[in-house]
């Protein structure tokens, strides 16, 4: 990949606020320019089109988020062994991989084309364990990290409106609208990946805060999730909640708002977006503050807890029409991101600085998203092939209230198990110490 010397040298002399700065906003465009690979079919509604009986929309949704699921298992080696010298041009190719594969389901007719959605989303899942990799084992990784993981939020709102805008205002079909999208943000893409790939690696005083960052071999991953299995178990099964929620609201947003009124309006995607994401950055950016790894680990188990919450009482309120739509959108996606984001980037971060394990937060990273997009297609399958005639509305409603009061109680527990964890650490490492002195 291009190497750019001077913006390299700046960079390592540039003010920890500065550098901070830059890696966070070429990340954020990096994945956001992702985005628009994966996520414009999603503002189709394809409206009459089936296969086997079953709507067209909910195969097309349903075999790219099994290439996204299948991608997460192999992206655990995949991310986990990745060398520095190779991210750039992998990220370029993974991209234009999928972006084929949105041209021959633009050229294939229906419903040939579903499995062209497979072969767009299994190389579009290693893309953010790519960027992220840039950014983690700093002292700032939260702040960048909520950075990059705001595009989650408002980068799916902004490229649905851009791929709904081409098919109102330049009369794009909806098959061809997705390919279009991401003909528009391809040249920004490539730009963001170069200023990307000219992020230094971290600095002595990063790996002394928060430890060294390495590649890890089958084995090491193995010790890893032994190390903590009872608590990983309880942080993975709250993500896959997460993860389901997020998705539901993500994929279907078209055909929940078209349930409330709202299916007209094009800018009604960003609208709700926009608010959530300066308020996640607002949120996990007051992390960096807390320079105690131990306090900030459970700070994010609380934030979880609050997110969930937050989308659980939103959504009483909306039930008993004291809420209107919009108000109810925003705020469940507000709870959902509270809970979904930390687990993308700073809690498996926090993870590793408290223990001190020399490893990689990609790794980890990928375990949970394999297990929560595994959820996401079973819940998928069992809406759409189950018998169940509720609407997307009505069954994301459901869905939030079971999953937000389960979360509840394991992150509860999960919070219980690793101060007990570290408790016990501590206790030892003072019997060392008085060993020694003895």
């Amino acid at each position: 990949m291009l190497n750019i010397p001077w913006l390299q040298q700046r960079l390592q002399r540039a003010h920890h606020f500065t550098f901070s700065l830059y890696a966070a906003l070429v990340a954020f465009g990096t994945y956001s320019c992702m985005y628009a690979f994966r996520k414009p079919f999603t503002a189709g509604i394809f409206e009459g089109v089936t296969f086997l009986g079953i709507d067209y929309k909910i195969w097309l949704v349903i075999t790219q988020t099994i290439g996204y699921a299948c991608s997460k298992f192999y992206g655990i080696r995949f991310i986990a062994e990745m060398k520095g010298n190779k991210r750039a041009q992998s990220i370029i190719l993974l991209i234009a991989i999928a972006w084929v594969s949105l041209l021959c389901f633009a050229i294939v007719p229906a419903p040939y084309n579903i499995p062209f959605l497979f072969l767009n989303g299994f190389p579009l899942g290693m893309i953010w364990g790519l960027v992220f990799s840039y950014l983690e084992g700093r002292r700032s990784t939260e702040f960048m990290g909520a950075v990059l993981s705001v595009s989650f939020i408002f980068s799916s709102g902004f490229v649905k409106s851009v791929g709904k805008m081409t098919v109102v205002d330049w009369h794009v079909t909806e098959y061809w609208m997705p390919f279009v999208t991401g003909l528009v943000f391809a040249v920004p893409m490539l730009i963001c990946v170069l200023l990307l790939e000219q992020i230094p690696p971290p600095s002595a005083e990063d790996e002394r805060l928060r430890t060294r960052r390495a590649p890890m071999n089958k084995q090491e991953r193995k010790d890893f999730l032994q190390a903590f299995l009872p608590g990983l178990v309880l942080l993975i099964a709250s993500y896959v909640l997460l993860t389901v929620l997020r998705d539901m609201r993500d994929n279907f947003a078209a055909d929940i708002w078209k349930d409330l009124g709202f299916g007209a309006q094009a800018g009604i995607f960003t609208q709700t977006e926009i608010p959530v994401s300066l308020a996640i950055i607002l949120i996990m950016g007051l992390l960096v503050f807390v320079k105690n790894n131990f306090h900030a680990f459970m700070l994010n188990h609380a934030m979880v807890i609050m997110g969930f919450g937050i989308a659980f009482t939103s959504t009483v309120l909306f039930k008993q029409h004291r809420l209107d739509p919009v108000w109810w959108m925003t705020l469940t996606g507000l709870g959902l991101y509270m809970g979904y984001i930390p687990f993308n980037c700073i809690f498996f971060e926090r993870l590793i600085a408290v223990f001190k394990y020399v490893s990689n937060v990609g790794f980890i990273i990928y375990v949970a998203d394999s297990f929560g997009y595994l959820g996401s297609v079973l819940v998928m399958l069992v809406k759409n092939f189950g018998g169940m005639s509720l609407s997307w509305s009505q069954f994301f409603m459901d869905a939030v209230l079971g999953a937000s009061l389960t979360g509840i109680v394991m992150m509860v527990l999960s919070a219980w198990y690793f101060k007990k964890r570290v408790t016990s650490l501590n206790g030892n490492n003072m019997a060392t110490d008085m060993r020694l002195a003895a």
